[in-house]
């Protein structure tokens, strides 16, 4: 028989993926600056580190916390330079 996740794990969980999901309209509204292939391409990303996190769910729930931190690390990077050197621009 396995162990029930203590209310911790529980907690820290289901905030990684709420603040994940709270991304997801920044990753759509991209479409403001960069081209629709590049906001295909951050809406790809974001839907993998989804898979990531569900993933890390059951086996290491204290890191799920730790794919919106990558995601909206991703994002700024992938927008910042798409603006500096493919001249995106609002």
């Amino acid at each position: 028989m396995s162990e029930s996740p203590s209310l911790a794990a529980k907690v820290v969980r289901v905030l990684g993926i709420v603040a994940h999901v709270v991304l997801l309209p920044y990753y759509l509204a991209s479409g403001l600056v960069a081209p629709l292939w590049a906001v295909i391409v951050l809406v790809a990303v974001w839907a993998a580190l989804l898979v990531v996190a569900l993933r890390l769910w059951r086996t290491r729930p204290f890191l799920v916390p730790l794919v919106p931190v990558a995601a909206v690390a991703i994002w700024f990077a992938a927008i910042t330079a798409g603006e500096t050197w493919l001249g995106w621009t609002a």
